[in-house]
């Protein structure tokens, strides 16, 4: 019961403060004009001071407004990039295979890194004669033949030799676990896929 009183007594005086405070700067007096001075004081410092509290936020808001405007990972180191999570739900890339640029689509259920037939023709992956190997995806079995990319580039990081299969399906480019197990670290925060080199 006491405590609600005293509660009650801080609202009449805090009330009773702003009326008086308003009253003042109404008139604009001198006292009027000191008050606002110190308000505003008060005013720019709080948010100042919850600007620099919240700065590694900030940051990251700055880094999903930059991503979204461009539909690009963002760097944060020379071998570090952050990637937003996509519309749809998924994280997708632009990496360059042997210097060409291709999207692909971040899959960590996927083993193998694999591209199209005319993905592997364009970036120069030479493939294997057979195509007799049948791979399980999420929209059923695909054959798919072998092959290697001299090299497979995202941001500053960059991977030599990497062993891919190459499917007759062009809109198939997922990059995968033989990828991302190379990396030093990869990881999900949040709605950003974080890989480090």
């Amino acid at each position: 019961m006491m405590t609600n009183d005293l509660q009650l007594g801080g609202l009449y005086l805090l009330m009773a403060v702003m009326l008086v405070a308003g009253a003042l700067i109404g008139r604009r007096s001198p006292v009027a004009k000191g008050i606002t001075s110190v308000l505003a004081f008060v005013v720019i410092f709080g948010a100042g001071f919850i600007v620099f509290s919240f700065r590694d936020d900030l940051s990251y808001v700055a880094q999903r407004l930059e991503a979204e405007a461009t539909g690009r990972p963002v760097r944060t180191a020379a071998s570090s990039i952050r990637v937003p999570i996509a519309i749809d739900g998924h994280f997708w890339v632009q990496a360059e295979v042997n210097g060409i640029p291709v999207d692909f689509l971040v899959d960590s259920g996927a083993t193998m890194t694999t591209i199209g037939r005319k993905t592997a023709a364009l970036a120069g992956v030479p493939v294997g004669e057979k195509r007799d190997q049948l791979v399980r995806t999420g929209n059923g079995l695909i054959r798919v033949g072998r092959g290697s990319a001299e090299t497979v580039s995202l941001g500053g990081i960059e991977r030599r030799d990497v062993a891919m299969f190459v499917t007759d399906e062009d809109e198939l480019n997922v990059l995968g676990m033989n990828y991302l197990t190379s990396l030093k670290r990869w990881s999900v925060e949040g709605r950003w896929l974080v890989l480090e080199g």
